[in-house]
């Protein structure tokens, strides 16, 4: 609906990336300038702040802070993982959301994360159309997985891939540099979907890359992992990086750190909690076959190391903030932001549109078979070419006493009503 006054509210949902914040940013500092938004909260853990009625005033930021937040990682205002059921089923926390929003006359609702978050933003969105509450939501992308229906690729995705290929790189020159032989397994995230995986294809690129790349996309056979181990060390000295998905799973879809140990926790999603894959497949290459390994896991600095971030990236994130307080107020509702890939000049140019968020929610975009090698161990040209321009150009925050000066927030707590 257009023309709509009122407050509007913005949450962070899922796991951090060096970017999320920098979206928080465009989000804030546009909505600071509408003037039909007549109060910036920001909610503590996602739909949880909203439920518990736990928000903080934006507006008594100041704008140097706000600033520091395009260069900020994590999520400043804290993050969730909570699934909402289904209205169907239990309407609770919808009709407390309606309360909140109605106390505090919420208007426009933007919520910031995968597919989880946008499955929750879509729930959210639908219940409030049903209810007759006029309130525009837009989500706004953000995940490291970059598996986002609709969009080319995800604010988080260019920073992280640049983050892998790099320490790739530094990684490779320090495991080959005896004279005798090492096996390093390399673990990077991803449960369904091999994008970040895929960027140890960018290290290949410049030389300094792995032997071996897996991704989910393709069955994964322990059989298989250990023969090509043994040949990739056969004809390089003994030496020998691999890396993996965490998400791998064999023919049968069993995650491979599931059948090679007991069985994992499951989060609040009913997703299997990954990790320490790395580790298991060291040991069984040890075992088989008596070589020195490393089992290395990058764990969460692939997804929040600012200091390795992409110019490029952080910049469409914060855009992604700034065109979803737009298109709110100029009365579009229940989408999402998304990335278009424009090429015709001849040089790589982001462009800004929006889908129905329904369609990003729980819908996962893998990378394309044809850009895997026919052996399902490395990537072709055809990644290269798609992420190449996603890395590019850097933006650091600023040194004070030669650390980043990162944005720290008053966090004024919104007086409950």
């Amino acid at each position: 609906m257009k023309d709509l006054v009122g407050a509007c509210i913005f949450g962070q949902s899922g796991g951090p990336t060096s970017v999320i914040n920098a979206s928080a940013a465009g989000v804030f500092i546009e909505a600071l300038k509408q003037k039909n938004i007549t109060a910036v909260y920001g909610a503590a853990h996602g739909i949880k702040g909203i439920l518990e009625e736990d928000f903080y005033d934006i507006g008594q930021e100041d704008m140097d802070e706000l600033l520091l937040l395009k260069n900020t990682p994590s999520s400043s205002l804290g993050s969730v993982r909570y699934k909402l059921k289904d209205a169907s089923v239990d309407d609770t926390d919808y009709k407390r959301i309606l309360e909140v929003f109605k106390k505090y006359n919420i208007r426009y609702f933007f919520y910031n994360g995968g597919n989880d978050s946008m499955d929750t933003c879509n729930k959210v969105s639908k219940y409030l159309m049903k209810a007759g509450y006029a309130c525009n939501v837009i989500g706004v992308p953000k995940t490291i997985d970059n598996d986002l229906y609709g969009t080319d690729h995800c604010p988080g995705y260019g920073s992280a891939a640049k983050y892998v290929a790099t320490t790739l790189m530094e990684l490779n020159l320090d495991a080959k540099v005896y004279d005798k032989g090492q096996v390093a397994v390399v673990e990077i995230m991803g449960r369904n979907a091999g994008w970040l995986t895929a960027a140890a294809a960018l290290a290949n690129y410049k030389g300094l890359g792995a032997d071996l790349i897996y991704l989910p996309e393709i069955p994964f056979s322990v059989e298989k992992f250990l023969s090509d181990v043994k040949r990739v060390m056969d004809s390089n000295g003994g030496k020998c990086i691999a890396c993996v998905s965490e998400g791998i799973r064999d023919k049968d879809g069993v995650f491979i750190v599931e059948s090679l140990s007991s069985a994992k926790a499951k989060d609040n999603f009913g997703h299997t909690q990954l990790g320490g894959l790395a580790i298991q497949l060291a040991d069984l290459i040890n075992r088989t076959y008596g070589v020195k390994v490393r089992g290395i896991e990058f764990s969460l600095m692939q997804r929040c190391g600012a200091h390795l971030a992409s110019g490029t990236d952080i910049e469409e994130a914060f855009n992604a903030g700034r065109k979803a307080v737009q298109a709110a107020c100029a009365g579009k509702t229940d989408k999402m932001v998304v990335f278009e890939r424009d090429m015709s000049s001849g040089k790589y140019k982001c462009k800004y549109k929006l889908i129905s968020v329904e369609l990003a929610a729980n819908t996962e975009k893998k990378v394309p078979l044809e850009w895997i090698t026919p052996d399902g161990t490395g990537l072709t040209q055809d990644y290269i070419d798609y992420a190449l321009p996603l890395i590019q150009g850097s933006s650091k925050s600023p040194l004070e006493d030669g650390l980043p000066k990162f944005a720290s927030l008053k966090k004024v707590k919104v007086a409950k009503k």
